[in-house]
C-alpha cells in the first residue's frame, strides 16, 4: 500500500506586527473620534456610543498578546482602520503579490526542510480563507513561479484550510495521480477584519505556512511525519461568516459596510463546534487503535487559547502541558488555517521514531480536518 510522508514545512511571517497595546490605542482613538462627529445623535439615544477596548480584554478573550500584518499602518490609523492594499502594483508581477510572497517563501523553506527541488512536485494544493486573485487561479500562479510539474489548484476552506489541503494531497498520491504534493495556505486575513468591532478586531493576523506530501518511496531525505489516518467532517453553521470578497469593500461607499466584514457568534462556535471537535478526534484516534494519551502532541487549531485548552482537556482527562498542546497565539493570533502548521513547523524537531502526534484544525463552516501522523527514521 502507498504512504504518505510530510517532510516538510516552511513559515514565512510578515515583517510587520501590532500587539494588543497598538490596536488598542487605535481603536479607542477611533472610538473617540467617532462618539466626537456623532455626539448630537449619541445624546438623542439615535446612535449608540463606541465603547473601549483594552488589552486585558483581548488576552482574557483568546490569549492573543501580538499578530503580524502586510500591513499594519492602516490598520492603526484611527481615521482608516483597515489595511492599505497594493491592489494593482502585482498586475504585471505576480511575485508583488501580498499572498503569492507569504506563498513563495514558505513553499521554498519547506522544500530546502525535504531536500527538494521544484521539479520534483508534480502537484500544488493552494489551499486558504480567502485568495487574493481567483483568475488563473494561486495555485497555477505559485507552480509557474516555482517552477513545479503537473497540476495545481485551488481550494478554500476557512480555518480548515491546512488540513483538507494536506488530506487531498494524500488521496492524489495514493490515487497514483500525483508523487509529491506542496500544500500552501497562506493567509491574508487583515482585510477582513472589521478593525472598527471591539468584540473582533483583535482576532487574525496575516502568516504564510506550506508543507511537503512525498510517497514514502520516494522521499530524499531520511525522515518524516508518516501521515497514518485523516478524517474530515463539513455541517452547515453561520455563527462564522464572511459573505463576500474583500475586494467587494475597496470602493469609499462600501468601506463602512459591516456586512461585508468578518462576523462571528463566539459563544455559541465553542458550545457548537468545540464537542464536535472533541468527538471526531476520539473517534478517529479509537478507529487508529489510539487514545489521546499515546500522542506526544497535538497540534491544534490556533483559535484562541480557550478553545484550545478545553478541547486537550477533555480529550487527555486533565489539563495539557504546553509541549502536548503547544500554542502561538501570544505571538501571531488566530492565523486561520495556518495555525496548526505554525505550531507543527515550531514544534516537531524532538520527535523519535513511532512517536506519534495530531494534526487538527476547525472553524468555519463548520469544518474539521484530522491527520494522525507518526514520525519516522530510516
Amino acid at each position: 500500500m502507498t504512504q504518505t510522508v510530510i517532510t516538510g514545512s516552511g513559515l514565512y511571517t510578515p515583517p510587520n506586527s501590532a500587539t494588543n497595546e497598538e490596536l488598542v490605542a487605535a481603536f479607542n482613538k477611533h472610538v473617540d473620534l467617532y462618539n466626537q462627529k456623532h455626539a448630537a445623535e449619541i445624546e438623542a439615544g439615535d446612535l449608540e456610543a463606541l465603547q473601549y477596548s483594552s488589552e486585558a480584554f483581548i488576552e482574557k478573550a483568546s490569549g492573543i498578546k501580538s499578530r503580524y500584518f502586510v500591513d499594519a499602518s492602516g490598520i492603526l490609523d484611527p481615521e482608516r482602520m483597515i489595511p492599505n492594499a497594493n491592489e494593482g502594483t502585482w498586475v504585471e508581477d505576480k511575485t508583488k503579490m501580498s499572498q503569492m510572497i507569504m506563498a513563495i517563501e514558505a513553499s521554498e523553506k519547506a522544500m530546502e526542510e525535504a531536500g527538494l527541488q521544484p521539479e520534483d512536485i508534480d502537484l500544488i494544493v493552494f489551499s486558504s480563507t480567502i485568495m487574493q486573485q481567483h483568475v488563473p487561479s494561486m495555485a497555477i500562479t505559485l507552480q509557474s513561479i516555482l517552477g513545479t510539474k503537473g497540476f495545481a489548484y485551488d481550494t478554500q476552506m476557512a480555518c480548515s484550510s491546512a488540513t483538507f489541503g494536506l488530506a487531498q494531497a494524500e488521496s492524489f498520491i495514493k490515487s497514483g495521480m500525483a508523487k509529491r504534493a506542496l500544500v500552501v495556505t497562506a493567509e491574508y486575513l487583515s482585510p477582513l477584519m472589521n478593525y472598527k468591532d471591539r468584540d473582533s478586531h483583535f482576532i487574525f493576523g496575516d502568516v504564510g505556512v506550506a508543507t511537503i506530501v512525498e510517497r514514502e518511496d520516494l522521499m530524499k531525505g531520511n525522515k518524516g511525519f508518516r501521515m497514518v489516518s485523516s478524517r474530515l467532517h463539513t455541517e452547515l453553521s453561520e455563527n462564522i461568516t464572511a459573505y463576500w470578497s474583500f475586494v467587494s469593500r475597496l470602493t469609499p461607499e462600501k468601506i463602512d459596510d459591516s456586512y461585508l466584514y468578518f462576523k462571528q457568534e463566539g459563544r455559541k462556535v465553542f458550545k457548537e463546534l468545540l464537542p464536535m471537535v472533541i468527538g471526531l478526534i476520539g473517534d478517529h484516534l479509537e478507529e487508529n487503535d489510539l487514545a489521546a494519551s499515546d500522542l506526544k502532541r497535538m497540534w491544534l487549531h490556533q483559535a484562541n487559547i480557550n478553545m484550545n485548552l478545553f478541547a486537550a482537556k477533555k480529550l487527555l482527562g486533565r489539563d495539557p502541558s504546553f509541549e502536548e498542546a503547544p500554542t502561538v497565539l501570544e505571538e501571531y493570533g488566530n492565523t486561520g488555517g495556518a495555525g496548526c502548521i505554525i505550531a507543527f513547523d515550531k514544534y516537531h524537531d524532538d520527535f523519535k521514531a513511532g512517536e506519534k502526534g495530531i494534526l487538527c484544525s476547525f472553524g468555519a463552516g463548520y469544518s474539521i480536518g484530522s491527520v494522525v501522523v507518526e514520525y519516522i527514521k530510516k
